[in-house]
């Protein structure tokens, strides 16, 4: 094996890992030199997932101007930054043919770049073998490579920083949290103006905020995902199963765990910070328990999904979504026999079937998969946002709980206003849900018999 072979990083990965399967990679590694060591331990490609590596690397475009590194918590969204860097600034394939000359390193505040980007565990002083490893001069803010590279430090809590210095390349990091973003980016732009074709990294935890919309909707722009668990490997199992198994699925494990932009209207209904408060870890004895059934209207690719939502109420009046099931374009006997399924498992007192679109078709198909489920029809006479007021109103009064997180259901909560969703699309899930509250807390439905789950 060479340092400087020319075996591609796919095929030298995978025979190392085949060597560790066969217990002889002790003896495989035996016989390297020291240089041929240092470059299997430094060279990134070999260990970097595909999201990791810029996108032209990883099969995407090679036409990017901005390459958007979105990713959770601890999924390796530093690595990344610091590795493209590295690999700018000592001209390596293949990151680029020559080496950058001039590199603008962004961050939050000055202790963010200092402590995160530069001297943390995989900051740019980390990842280098010591022969190539840059001087870091904190007086100057300046980061210099032995071949001549120099990097500069700047602050998003002082745009003018960036007035005057040019670059060829900058990597920005978590931007979501810059507190003048939009005039630190703008200034940044305007230093871009070195080299064939300047380029800039981003690496964030998303947030919806303007910015990353804009970047995002550029064609120039290409994005990376990465969930924290795609880095499993290198966290802490307690910090896996504590944090990630008690936040998963929720607004603020979607966002700062799967990396997620979650969304929130201004004039929605619902708002991120009701739903939070209505999550329970476990549902108490429910004397009543409904399946909700929102039945598209047809069937096919372009049909509404069939909203199932699972529900019951307890002896004190208090409301708890136990499963939202919603089938995306089914054909009426695959949701019918979903329904019919999510009534047997929570062993449910009704179906209750809206049936203002299928009409009498809704509840007969149900009754084709099986004739014994109890079927309430529903019909609409007002408008979805009326008809889900009251329902909201509960969840304001902390009546209604979320046993679980429903991701989906969620969001189209919290993006259903006085014209629904922004998508234009039906809100299927959030009707059946309007369904099953109404049917639980907001009409008699006779005397309660308690069951536990």
């Amino acid at each position: 094996m060479s340092a400087t072979s020319t075996i591609s990083d796919a095929s030298l990965r995978n025979a190392l890992i085949a060597s560790a399967r066969q217990g002889t990679l002790t003896a495989l590694l035996a016989t390297c030199n020291e240089p041929q060591l240092t470059w299997l331990m430094h060279h990134w490609p070999l260990y970097a997932r595909p999201d990791q590596l810029p996108p032209e690397v990883s099969g995407g475009r090679s036409d990017w101007t901005v390459w958007l590194v979105l990713g959770g918590r601890g999924a390796g969204k530093t690595r990344t930054g610091a590795e493209w860097v590295r690999g700018l600034a000592l001209g390596h394939q293949p990151f680029a043919a020559a080496p950058a000359g001039r590199i603008a390193l962004v961050g939050e505040t000055a202790a963010d770049v200092r402590d995160v980007m530069i001297e943390g565990v995989s900051g740019l002083l980390a990842i280098h073998p010591k022969a190539e490893r840059p001087t870091w001069t904190a007086s100057r803010r300046r980061l210099e490579w032995p071949n001549g590279a120099v990097a500069q430090a700047f602050s998003a809590e002082d745009p003018e920083q960036l007035r005057g210095p040019q670059f060829e390349a900058a990597w920005a990091d978590e931007l979501c949290k810059w507190r003048h973003a939009e005039e630190t980016w703008d200034m940044l732009q305007f230093g871009l103006r070195l080299g064939a074709r300047p380029r800039q990294v981003v690496t964030t935890t998303p947030r919806p905020i303007p910015l990353l919309k804009k970047l995002m909707g550029d064609p120039r722009t290409v994005v990376s995902r990465a969930a924290t668990r795609a880095n499993a490997y290198h966290l802490a199992p307690a910090f896996l199963d504590a944090i990630v198994g008690r936040y998963a699925g929720t607004r603020l494990g979607r966002q700062e765990l799967d990396g997620e932009i979650v969304e929130e209207r201004a004039d929605a209904l619902w708002n991120r910070g009701m739903i939070e408060a209505a999550r329970a870890e476990q549902a108490p004895p429910l004397a009543r328990i409904v399946v909700a059934v929102d039945p598209p209207a047809s069937s096919g690719q372009r049909a509404d999904a069939c909203g199932l939502v699972a529900a019951g109420i307890d002896a004190e009046g208090r409301v708890f979504v136990l499963e939202d099931a919603t089938l995306e374009r089914a054909r009426p006997a695959e949701w019918a026999a979903r329904a019919v399924a999510l009534y047997r498992r929570h062993q449910a007192d009704a179906l209750v079937v809206e049936v203002n679109q299928g009409g009498e078709m809704a509840t007969a198909v149900i009754r084709e998969v099986d004739a014994t489920v109890p079927v309430t029809s529903v019909r609409a006479t007002r408008g979805k946002y009326l008809r889900a007021e009251p329902v909201a109103a509960l969840y304001e009064q902390g009546r209604i709980h979320h046993v679980g997180s429903f991701p989906a259901l969620e969001d189209e909560m919290a993006d259903f206003g006085p014209g629904g969703l922004s998508s234009g699309r039906s809100p299927d899930r959030l009707d059946a849900l309007v369904w099953a509250v109404t049917a639980l807390a907001l009409t008699g439905r006779g005397e309660p018999r308690v069951r536990r789950l």
